[in-house]
């Protein structure tokens, strides 16, 4: 197995059930994690950012375990940030699909570009922040995790 083989079974983790900071919220309602659907890609609503981005909500709620889950779907322009550096009781996991993108870990900026196929995690309150360095939109998929807290991305 590939690690475009991982990114894909990641995805449709977010897409099955396993938005934002204020710029990417997507306004997904909180929805029944405690039976098994598909979310529908095509249902899936954009909306705009202020960095001339926009995100896709996929679900929020509480799995039958438990947690809090939240997913949603980014496009990040070239040059663009999501929102500046932060940190949040929530854990995440990115999943990048296209672009080229520079993560930032406790203030400090990663070596290597984060590229198509790479997955972030951000652990529970720990700095971070993300922008595009490439030529083209970057898009990717975050998958928040909590226990009992607000879930923020």
């Amino acid at each position: 197995m590939n690690r475009r083989d991982v990114l894909g079974a990641l995805a449709a983790f977010a897409a099955l059930g396993a938005t934002a900071a204020e710029a990417q919220t997507g306004g997904a309602g909180s929805e029944d994690l405690t039976v098994s659907h598909v979310f529908r890609f095509s249902e899936m609503v954009e909306k705009p950012s202020s960095n001339g981005g926009w995100s896709r909500a996929v679900t929020h709620g509480t799995l039958a375990t438990g947690e809090i889950v939240e997913v949603h779907e980014t496009m990040l322009p070239p040059g663009q940030m999501p929102h500046p550096p932060h940190r949040h009781p929530n854990s995440e996991f990115i999943l990048i699909r296209e672009g080229k993108l520079q993560h930032l870990n406790e203030g400090v900026a990663d070596a290597r570009p984060v590229v198509p196929g790479d997955i972030i995690f951000n652990a529970s309150n720990r700095l971070h922040g993300l922008k595009n360095i490439g030529t083209t939109n970057a898009l990717y998929f975050v998958v928040s995790v909590s226990k009992g807290l607000e879930v923020k991305a």
